[in-house]
């Protein structure tokens, strides 16, 4: 995710990489970064604490150690920040972690201003959704620079942080729910007689182009339904077997899950 929010403000020029200070766990992807983008990167996690913002994007189980390696901000800034900020400026964390909490962040990471994000997988393709709280200290000039980062990528919303955890069940593990209907609406056609590759391609273009009419005619997904269901048609009769096999309170409770999960990892 580190990557995905990003590469793309370095191919935009928004961010020079000499600007960057990158901490990863292995040599190996040390070693690819580097050579890709001419980032300076680094297996030492003491290294991008060095700067004025820290893009935090690690796993929630992770958080103390990388707590423990993080550089007191007297120590900072030892690279320029993105809006020239002085010494005495409190250095930015964004952090990407699922569910945890802005208060824990500014218990952790002590004189840091701090801002949650909720972005999902399709910011690597700038089709993405990001959801931000503010924590103390985020004043109203860095507010505008993280949307406008974010924005890069996607479109983004403020919410208040206890809509965070239903934010992440819909937007970021939504596309994997999306993914399983599309694998299962290929599976179908597979067995009606198409060829893998071209159900594929078939159902992943079904759900754009659905996706897309639902969002430009901003049309309730009812109506859509309807629009599509004929009397006594091959339509109508699927949805039967959809409503039959519990697909709706599947996919509810899918959400729902996630958004406890979320919450559990605080």
């Amino acid at each position: 995710m580190a990557q995905a929010l990003l590469l793309p403000l370095i191919s935009d020029g928004v961010i020079a990489p000499v600007a960057v200070r990158a901490a990863v766990a292995s040599e190996a992807s040390a070693r690819q970064l580097a050579e890709a983008h001419g980032l300076v990167v680094s297996t030492n996690p003491v290294a991008a604490w060095g700067c004025s913002t820290v893009l935090l994007a690690v796993k929630p189980q992770q958080l103390e150690a990388v707590a423990a390696a993080a550089r007191p901000p007297g120590d900072l800034p030892e690279h320029p920040g993105p809006l020239g900020e002085s010494p005495l400026e409190r250095p930015l964390l964004l952090s990407v972690l699922a569910g945890v909490r802005l208060e824990r962040l500014e218990a952790l990471f002590p004189g840091r201003a701090c801002v949650r994000a909720v972005p999902n997988t399709p910011c690597l393709v700038r089709s993405g959704l990001t959801g931000l709280a503010w924590g103390q200290g985020v004043d109203s000039r860095r507010r505008e620079w993280v949307r406008g980062l974010f924005a890069r990528v996607g479109e983004v919303m403020e919410l208040p942080e206890g809509q965070l955890d239903a934010f992440l069940a819909l937007t970021s593990s939504g596309p994997a729910f999306v993914a399983l209907v599309a694998e299962a609406l290929a599976d179908g056609a597979v067995a009606a007689g198409l060829p893998r590759l071209q159900a594929q391609h078939l159902a992943h273009r079904t759900l754009a182009g659905t996706a897309a009419l639902l969002h430009e005619r901003e049309l309730h997904p009812g109506q859509l339904k309807d629009m599509v269901s004929s009397p006594g048609g091959t339509t109508i009769a699927g949805l039967r077997e959809l409503e039959r096999a519990g697909l709706r309170s599947a996919l509810i409770e899918a959400v729902l899950a996630a958004a406890a999960r979320s919450r559990e990892l605080a």
